[in-house]
């Protein structure tokens, strides 16, 4: 019998959220010296949790290097010794923050949730969030707070109105293949966009008001 037998598996339904600035995106990055995705630093924490089979992190939306994520999911399974009850999703969501080896990576909230769930196959939508900074002449006027959080643009203003009208012609069932990178595994570069808004922010709270300069 082997080190296995008699104990239960159970999978989990994790969400958590990173700063990527730091990352090659979010899948793991196997056999690079530098390199690395945020995926190995969440299987690094599941080491500690002393599963009987090595735990591995399923994805449900990958992110390319330097992208943030405000809320991303994944499933793993945990496998603990014979006689030992699985691990509340508290109690995993507490520990593997306490492994966390990044400051810039945390687990948000975990779910008990059945052995034949799959992150990414039960995934319904995705939701993707752009930020741009207007009238930053050079790099250096864009606050240290915003850096890596949104895109820095000359332009003073941008024509808001033109760009909202612009987006709804996005709206629908399209094939987005000329996006999409030689080689992708991806079957289908089919895609149905439900909604899409360009708005104007009121101003970014780390930003001091001119006259306070």
């Amino acid at each position: 019998m082997g080190p296995a037998a008699g104990s239960v598996r159970a999978r989990y339904l994790v969400y958590f959220q990173y700063l990527g600035t730091e990352f090659n995106g979010v899948a793991a990055i196997r056999g690079s010296q530098r390199a690395i995705g945020v995926q190995n630093y969440l299987e690094e924490a599941a080491k500690r949790l002393n599963s009987v089979v090595p735990v591995k992190f399923t994805i449900s939306s990958r992110t390319d290097a330097g992208v943030h994520a405000l809320s991303n999911a994944a499933h793993l399974d945990v496998q603990r010794r014979s006689g030992q009850p699985p691990f509340s999703p508290e109690v995993l969501a507490e520990a593997l923050n306490a492994h966390l080896r990044h400051p810039a990576i945390r687990v948000l909230q975990a779910f008990r949730v059945p052995i034949d769930f799959h992150a990414r196959h039960a995934a319904t939508s995705r939701t993707y969030l752009y930020r741009l900074a207007t009238g930053c002449h050079r790099p250096d006027q864009l606050s240290v707070f915003e850096r890596n959080r949104c895109w820095a643009l000359r332009a003073g203003c941008l024509d808001v109105e033109a760009m909202q009208e612009a987006a709804q012609h996005l709206l629908g069932t399209h094939d987005f293949s000329a996006f999409q990178s030689a080689g992708s595994p991806v079957t289908s570069s089919v895609r149905t966009l439900r909604r899409a808004s360009v708005s104007p922010d009121l101003g970014s709270p780390f930003v001091l008001p001119q006259e306070n300069r």
